[in-house]
């Protein structure tokens, strides 16, 4: 029989003599086997995500800190990370990322390490990584300061998501880690289109682009498909946010393509997972608002098998009770929170292919603190 893996879990309770819950993070850290990881003198990379502007469902910054100060003790220097959005919106390139991250409370003194976008300014500093057992790609394109990294350790919100059905580790792996190009490979059919009501033809998306795929024509941009390589270059550069990506991508490609990006930033060096579920919104953290949570806040989770950590935190959720005055007010009760929050995505997907791929397992023992 094939060994699970273990999932360790606490809750939210706490007393005023046995600690806080930053103080149970710690302590889940530690019996997940945080410190048998060699820091020392390495780097690490603590991958989360910061919010959007107007966004209050994200992690707070205190989370991080414990996670950095843990990692600096044992002898490891810690850095937080994200990459830089492929949509319009306050992350789509570092200036204005590290701006939201600070307006949200990320900084150097509240966390106590450093802050650095993983795919640069732009979202163009990638670097090309294999992915183990790809079926659908065989290199993803991930933030170069990702990779530079020895050590990698996700730090997930977990909540619901209107195309992959949760926002869990592996999305916040596979798709945070990706650069805009990579983004644009995962997200869209890779190739921008122009909202020619929108676009002033100033020409600035020209002088970005390495493969004249844009042309010029009545004053207004247009995409030479066939020259165009879905770089994003164009996205990012465009002072009216004319440019966008097409959103033509299949719920179920996009989860197969984002468990193998996740393989790919993990494969090969050591890793370490934590799911907060707390404010369980419907939908993802990159929106500039965010719904009432759908679930009561249910507790931590921490594993080396980020796919195992997935399915535990979904039936976690699953067996909690729903909250009302919410997304879920009038909706189908069918035991998936996740499935009737988002009637056409299937979380299941994500999952399924990542265990297919090897990125982790199914099976797993829930270890309660």
């Amino acid at each position: 029989m094939t060994e699970k893996s273990k999932v360790f879990f606490t809750d939210f309770r706490t007393s005023f003599h046995g600690g806080g819950i930053l103080q149970k993070l710690e302590k889940l850290m530690k019996k997940a086997g945080f410190e048998e990881m060699d820091f020392q003198n390495r780097f690490a990379a603590i991958k989360l995500h910061f919010g959007e502007e107007g966004n209050l469902a994200y992690l707070r910054p205190q989370y991080a800190r414990i996670v950095a100060d843990y990692v600096k003790k044992l002898g490891g220097t810690p850095f937080l990370t994200d990459c830089n959005t492929l949509y319009a919106g306050s992350r789509k390139n570092a200036v204005e990322h590290l701006a939201t991250a600070a307006m949200n409370g990320f900084s150097a003194e509240s966390t106590h390490c450093p802050i650095l976008i993983g795919d640069g300014l732009k979202g163009s500093d990638e670097i090309l990584v294999p992915v183990p057992n790809g079926l659908h790609f065989k290199e993803a394109k991930i933030g170069r300061a990702v990779m530079d990294a020895d050590v990698f350790i996700s730090l997930t919100h977990f909540k619901g998501h209107e195309k992959m059905g949760i926002g869990g580790c592996v999305k916040n792996i596979g798709m945070g880690c990706a650069s805009r190009a990579g983004k644009m490979e995962l997200h869209s059919d890779g190739k921008p289109l122009v909202e020619e009501d929108v676009c002033i033809g100033c020409g600035e998306c020209q002088k970005c682009c390495a493969h004249d795929a844009l042309i010029l024509c009545n004053n207004k941009m247009h995409v030479d498909q066939d020259k165009c390589a879905g770089c994003g270059s164009c996205i990012s550069i465009c002072p009216v946010t004319a440019l966008q990506p097409s959103w033509r991508q299949a719920d179920k490609l996009l989860d197969e393509k984002t468990a193998e990006y996740a393989s790919a930033v993990v494969a090969g060096r050591p890793h370490f997972h934590i799911s907060i579920l707390n404010n369980i919104s419907p939908d993802c953290d990159c929106h500039g608002q965010n719904d009432a949570p759908i679930l009561p806040d249910i507790g931590m989770l921490a594993s080396f098998d980020p796919v195992a950590l997935d399915y535990a935190a979904c039936d976690l959720c699953n067996k909690a009770p729903r909250l009302t005055h919410t997304w879920m007010d009038g909706k189908e009760d069918s035991g998936d929170i996740f499935k009737d929050a988002h009637r056409h995505s299937h979380w299941q997907d994500t999952l399924e292919h990542a265990v297919k791929i090897s990125l982790g397992k199914k099976e797993y023992e829930l270890i309660v603190l």
